[in-house]
């Protein structure tokens, strides 16, 4: 007998219970116990669906065992990645063409041999430097007055930099989301690869603006091993060109291109960070552009996912030499959604022959990790910088301003009501429709689109003080993970989707039969919201969602 009845529960309510169950014969027995029961087919669909994640992770696939009939040219691909060995990638290719002889199997067991062992091509010569400007004499480059562009001699790289940034004298949640998932990726690093000389990498906080001193013990607590920080009042808000130039010279200070004062400091001996992390809000997505520009390095923007692995490269502008392949190691992969369509793209940032790329640098959409729990005991270091600032950095002088309420938190609701642009016919109407589905359920938030926001149309009487950014969903907006997420009038583009796609149970209803949102929907209402979204109200007043989203369905 499972511990969790499904028929004593609302669908709503098994949703986080289930996600905790990883025993596939326990779920199966709970399916039973619905079949026998209530029999209702959203809650027997969320008990498959559960059932086919756990078994989906069950253990790791043996390449010189598996059954490549019985996988999936996606699930071949996710497998051969891992696979350094060639005699075991070439039992695979010849494995698949005696069996189904798919080409874009082959194809990805043979570009997997191609990048472990280098292409049949002839090797060529070892790449040569030729400076820049003497390679493209016509061209303004950066090197001209920017000389350590190209690659530092010896260069030493250490620890994973967390940028905080505060807002109304406190750190905002995803400053806290960061710390908490540097600390635990600089622990596994430390544990993989150690040091040298016996000292393990650390978690660096930085810190800037005005009376940012007062919160230096709370970033120790979420898993900073130093804060360094920088206070000043002319910092209360922010500002590009001083916060630019201020994380930078912390950056490289008691490095070989640290600048006037900072060429030794007690605190940090080496060249520059190895990784730099940055919140993906609005400030992050400038500073974070800026400060990777000047340290001429790249950036993975808007990432929701990060780990550290080695990566075997076969590009020989990586390599330096056409033919070889050759295993970086302590690479962060950052992994980012696809523009072009419904997947997620990893991005490596690797030194190539006569240029360095560091710090490896991401900013990270609010709401893609946990909020660690704090650690009052936890013991760190704290400095204050000191340098000089240009009053030139300060030009611009804020005379009068409005300072905007905290915002609205999305995120640790049962369930998640959002509109898209299907309110366009009668947009007041269409929200106040929401806003009562809202109202319907105990503990419900009222979120939107980007197009909603962006829009033009004209809101009346209360309705207007629920259209603003702080209420956004998506990629530039708050990532969501509601038991229950109501997607009413929204076409799921990629953008929206990866503030909401890890919600336990997703609820669409749209018009369009093929809008994207419908791939990765539990439950897609094809209807008009203003006809569907009263229903659904009604159903949830009397307790019957779940009966009326599978009847609607149906419709």
């Amino acid at each position: 007998m499972p511990e969790i009845d499904p028929t004593d529960h609302e669908i709503a309510e098994l949703g986080p219970e289930i996600k905790d169950i990883d025993d596939a014969d326990e779920l199966r027995e709970m399916l039973e116990l619905e079949e026998d029961g209530e029999d209702r087919a959203p809650v027997k669909t969320l008990i498959e669906d559960r059932i086919e994640k756990v078994e989906g992770d069950d253990g790791e696939v043996d390449p010189e065992s598996v059954d490549l009939e019985d996988l999936t040219v996606a699930d071949i691909a996710n497998m051969v990645r891992d696979i350094d060995d060639v005699e075991v990638l070439e039992d695979l290719l010849e494995r698949e063409k005696e069996g189904q002889d798919r080409k874009t199997a082959k194809g990805q067991i043979e570009d997997r041999i191609e990048s472990v062992e280098g292409s049949d091509e002839e090797e060529g010569e070892q790449l040569e430097y030729v400076p820049p400007e003497e390679k493209h004499p016509d061209l303004d480059h950066p090197t001209n007055d920017k000389q350590w562009v190209e690659s530092l001699d010896d260069a030493e790289y250490r620890d994973m930099w967390v940028y905080c940034e505060t807002q109304h004298g406190e750190l905002i949640d995803v400053s806290m989301e960061m710390l908490g998932k540097a600390r635990q990726l600089m622990d596994d690093y430390n544990d993989q690869y150690g040091d040298e000389d016996g000292e393990p990498e650390d978690v660096v906080a930085v810190l800037i603006g005005d009376e940012v001193s007062d919160l230096t013990e709370q970033a120790i607590e979420y898993g900073a091993d130093r804060v360094v920080y920088l206070e000043d009042d002319r910092l209360e808000r922010f500002r590009h060109k001083p916060y630019t130039e201020i994380f930078c010279s912390m950056a490289r200070a008691g490095g070989q291109v640290a600048d006037e004062g900072h060429e030794a400091v007690d605190w940090k001996d080496y060249d520059e960070p190895r990784y730099t992390v940055f919140p993906a809000t609005n400030n992050g997505r400038d500073l974070s552009a800026l400060v990777q520009g000047e340290l001429d390095s790249g950036l993975a923007s808007d990432c929701s996912g990060l780990y550290i692995e080695e990566a075997m490269i076969s590009n020989p502008a990586k390599t330096g030499k056409p033919g070889d392949s050759k295993e970086f190691d302590r690479i962060l992969h950052m992994k980012r959604p696809d523009f072009s369509g419904f997947e997620y793209s990893t991005i490596l940032c690797i030194d190539k022959p006569f240029r360095d790329f560091h710090p490896q640098g991401a900013s990270v959409i609010p709401g893609s990790f946990d909020l660690p729990e704090p650690d009052p005991e936890r013991e760190g270091e704290v400095v204050e910088y000191e340098m000089d600032l240009d009053d030139d950095w300060f030009q611009v002088e804020v005379t009068e301003f409005d300072t905007l309420d905290s915002g609205v938190d999305l995120t640790g609701h049962d369930v998640v009501v959002a509109m898209g642009r299907g309110i366009g016919d009668a947009p007041t109407e269409g929200i106040e429709l929401g806003l009562d589905l809202v109202d319907a359920f105990d503990d419900a938030a009222f979120g939107l689109s980007r197009g909603v926001i962006t829009s033009s149309y004209s809101f009346e009487g209360h309705v207007e003080s629920y259209i603003g950014e702080d209420r956004q969903i998506g990629e530039s907006g708050q990532v969501v993970e509601p038991d229950v997420y109501v997607a009413a009038g929204i076409s799921g583009a990629i953008q929206h989707k990866v503030g909401m796609d890890e919600s336990d149970t997703i609820i669409a209803v749209n018009t369009d039969p093929d809008a994207d949102i419908r791939g990765f929907s539990d439950y897609f209402i094809e209807g008009d919201l203003f006809e569907v979204l009263p229903r659904l109200t009604e159903a949830v007043e009397s307790g019957e969602l779940a009966a009326a989203v599978a009847e609607a369905s149906d419709d």
